[in-house]
């Protein structure tokens, strides 16, 4: 038998059968099962035992990318591994062209960072000895020994769970398993050193989840949280211990004497501080790696949350260690995604910490950071904090770099979305880095990302302003209208609303605009073109030449039948409508082509949708504030009526408009004006008209209400039919010639003109600015909700 533990080729013979050839499920690796047949001979080559072993080996190929030459790289690897027949070479090439070509997601690079990292044994622990498989049950047996002797067991072991091949077999071996967790259990706070090496075996079942059962039999995890909270305890009395040896340092140096005592103690002090924290730095970053490859069960996760896991890991982040910084933020990462661990973060004040990782030279651990910050900027506060922390002008910085980009731009879209945030965006160098980006992009599709921030900004007067410096609004155009891009197109409406220079810009562009109003163009493209023309209320621009020239007047009354077009469209024409209206000659010319009528059917068949009936009521406004139309509302339709109708609307926007234009028409038309009276006095006396209306004659409580024989003063009058009630349609004096009260309120403030009445009604009225649309791009709207990438 010594012949055959030699491993005497005359006696032991060897064959590998069965070799199959797969790809790794998460990493670029190539995967070979193959089975291991090894027969003991005797002397006169007679097989005597005989054992089947099933083996799995896995080739890692780092160098394999993009531009990897998979033919050559394929008999690479046939040449230097045995197990792989020549005649597999085609094989290994299309297994090496699908890995080449297969996308990684995230959380798989994030997984192979962490699980599957090369895990070096603690740098105070070097053996001479390389460990045996078959020699386990030695190394179990210096598990029961002084804690040098289980620091070398346990050492030994390690170096065999860091080869998966040995997983298996050490997993049957219940001894050598139940007794590292004793000894972990009964020991961790004798030696750092022992409890590392021994969490290190643990960390190496956790990296495969069906080990994870092991793992949690022998509540691996659980004493892991209660080490590590031991550990922060004890790294706050360092700390403190630190803190006080330096003041009193401080204190004596103006004893020389004594100082030179102080200031080697500190710094003895100090070394030994450095070496237990290097030392820790270690523990606990093997015990976390331990916990994350366990929190692959939320259940698991869930216990772990119950014990102020977040608390911890936040506590953390104030250490440099970037290995154990890496853990700590893929950890936070992995627990984000649940409201309740975000919150927690949110009361850590998680953010201030992780901002100052922003920038970092380490560039697993900044892109690490940037995917948890991207999962926290869904929370407004949250978002709050990392302006408040100034990470705004650093995630900026970070656009430049290729790695980081996509992160960064989603981050600062959330940011972009609170109009509270979008003018601090003017002072850092985002907007010229975002618009050189994407007039890179040539005749390319834009990144979602990047335009709809772009949208975003571009609400705001001050970035207006920035990117339509030089060529800026010019280029845009030029691509939207050539690619008819959608989306840049939006984002040039929000740059129309600014009103100032911005808007004056687009007087060259008017006529390219009203081109693109025509029945072939798509309505999504249509839309945001006539939204951008309705936000051009510009004195110098001559609307009627536009009308003319383009022939709007039929395609914009064609679109106002109910169910021509989507509703989006009919809005955008109805606020067309109204911006053209505002020039004297345009609405005379919209009034003459019978637009009126039409609106009012539209208002009929919308009257539930607020966003239309504030529109049209704003048209009906601008058609009354100008003489030449003014006679075709009140006289010709029964827009006034419907005004009446909506004088009380619940919605303030449409009581606002509804009164303005009530108020020019009770001017103008003295009947009109006398049902709009009565319909105010009986809106804002409502409760005592039916108070009045209903009284019993019977009842005597009011002497002055009922004559002596009981008749009511009023008679069968209705009591709207009291002319002395009201006033005059000028608002001032009364019927009888008496003088209002509000007569002197208006004196006294000199609200009246040198007569004593009231102006005229171009004098009286202002046209009032049109209300908001709520279609189309909203600067509150989010224009896409959730991203593929990580922060989550």
């Amino acid at each position: 038998m010594d012949g055959l533990q030699t491993g005497d080729p005359r006696y032991l013979k060897r064959r590998v059968k069965g070799c199959t050839l797969d790809v790794h499920p998460t990493e670029r690796a190539l995967i070979i099962q193959y089975e291991v047949e090894a027969t003991v001979l005797g002397e006169l080559g007679i097989p005597m035992i005989g054992e089947r072993k099933e083996c799995q080996k896995i080739i890692r190929l780092k160098s394999l990318n993009a531009h990897t030459d998979t033919s050559s790289l394929a008999r690479k690897v046939v040449e230097e591994c045995r197990l792989i027949h020549s005649s597999k070479l085609l094989e290994v090439e299309q297994l090496l062209f699908y890995l080449q070509n297969r996308k990684q997601s995230n959380d798989n690079q994030e997984k192979k960072l962490i699980s599957s990292r090369d895990v070096k044994p603690y740098t105070g622990v070097e053996l001479d000895e390389e460990a045996n498989i078959n020699s386990i049950d030695e190394y179990v047996e210096l598990l029961y020994e002084d804690i040098q002797e289980k620091i070398r067991g346990a050492t030994l072991i390690f170096q065999l769970a860091r080869n998966p091949d040995n997983l298996e077999e050490l997993i049957q071996n219940e001894a050598a398993i139940g007794a590292l967790a004793r000894v972990l259990r009964e020991d961790w706070k004798q030696s750092v050193d022992l409890a590392t090496t021994i969490i290190y075996v643990f960390f190496c079942f956790s990296s495969f989840s069906q080990f994870h059962g092991l793992v949690t039999h022998f509540k691996i995890g659980a004493l892991c949280m209660n080490i590590i909270e031991h550990e922060l305890k004890r790294y706050d009395l360092w700390q403190d211990e630190l803190q006080k040896k330096k003041k009193a340092y401080i204190l004596s140096l103006k004893k020389f004497s004594e100082n030179q005592n102080l200031k080697k103690e500190h710094e003895k002090s100090f070394r030994k501080y450095q070496s237990l924290l290097i030392k820790q730095e270690h523990l606990l970053r093997v015990a976390l790696g331990l916990l994350l490859n366990l929190a692959e069960d939320t259940r698991t996760e869930l216990k772990m949350r119950n014990k102020n896991i977040v608390h911890m890991l936040v506590k953390i982040l104030d250490r440099e260690d970037e290995e154990l910084l890496l853990v700590v933020v893929s950890f936070l990462k992995k627990l984000s995604i649940f409201l309740e661990n975000k919150n927690d973060m949110a009361e850590t004040f998680a953010v201030e910490k992780l901002a100052q990782l922003v920038p970092c030279k380490h560039e697993e651990l900044l892109s690490t950071n940037l995917r948890l910050l991207l999962n926290l900027s869904f929370d407004t506060t949250l978002r709050s904090q990392m302006v408040q922390a100034g990470l705004l002008p650093r995630f900026s910085s970070l656009l430049a770099d290729e790695g980081q980009r996509q992160f960064s731009m989603c981050i600062l879209y959330h940011i972009s979305m609170d109009d509270r945030f979008k003018s601090m965006f003017a002072d850092t160098d985002c907007i010229p880095q975002l618009m050189k980006m994407l007039f890179d992009c040539g005749e390319k599709k834009i990144d979602v990302e990047l335009i709809s921030l772009c949208i975003n900004l571009a609400a705001n007067k001050n970035n207006a302003r920035i990117i339509c410096d030089g060529n800026g609004l010019k280029r845009l155009m030029k691509r939207a209208l050539k690619l008819k891009d959608v989306l840049v197109m939006k984002m040039i409406r929000n740059l129309s609303q600014h009103n100032g220079p911005t808007k004056s810009l687009f007087l060259d562009h008017v006529g390219d605009l009203a081109a693109q109003i025509i029945e072939d163009e798509a309505e999504e493209f249509v839309i945001e073109c006539m939204g951008t023309m309705a936000n051009l209320t510009i004195p110098d621009l001559d609307w009627q030449l536009v009308l003319k020239e383009y022939n709007l007047v039929p395609y914009l009354k064609d679109r106002l039948k109910p169910g021509s077009a989507e509703d989006d469209l009919i809005l955008e024409v109805v606020i067309m409508i109204g911006t053209v209206s505002m020039d004297d000659s345009c609405a005379a010319m919209l009034a003459k082509s019978g637009i009126i009528p039409a609106l009012i059917e539209l208002l009929t068949a919308q009257q539930e949708d607020d966003e239309f009936v504030c529109q049209i009521v704003y048209v009906f406004y601008q058609m009354v504030f100008h003489k030449a139309t003014r006679d075709v509302i009140v006289k010709d339709t029964q827009a006034p009526a419907y005004l009446i109708d909506l004088m009380h609307d619940s919605n303030t926007e449409i009581r606002k408009v509804c009164d303005n234009t009530l108020d020019i028409i009770a001017e103008y038309d003295e009947e009109w004006g006398k049902k709009i009276q009565n319909e105010k006095f009986r809106w804002y006396n409502g409760q005592w008209l039916e108070m009045v209306e209903n009284r019993p004659l019977d009842e005597a409580g009011e002497p002055f209400l009922f004559g002596e024989d009981g008749e009511s003063y009023m008679g069968e009058r209705d009591i709207m039919e009291r002319p002395d009630l009201f006033y005059s349609p000028d608002g001032i004096t009364s019927t009888d010639g008496a003088i209002s009260p509000e007569f002197y309120t208006d004196f006294q403030d000199g609200e009246l003109g040198q007569s004593g009445y009231m102006s005229s009604v171009s004098e009286q009225f202002v046209s009032a600015d049109r209300p908001v649309s709520a279609y189309g791009f909203r600067p509150d709207e989010q224009f896409f909700f959730n991203y593929n990438t990580a922060s989550r």
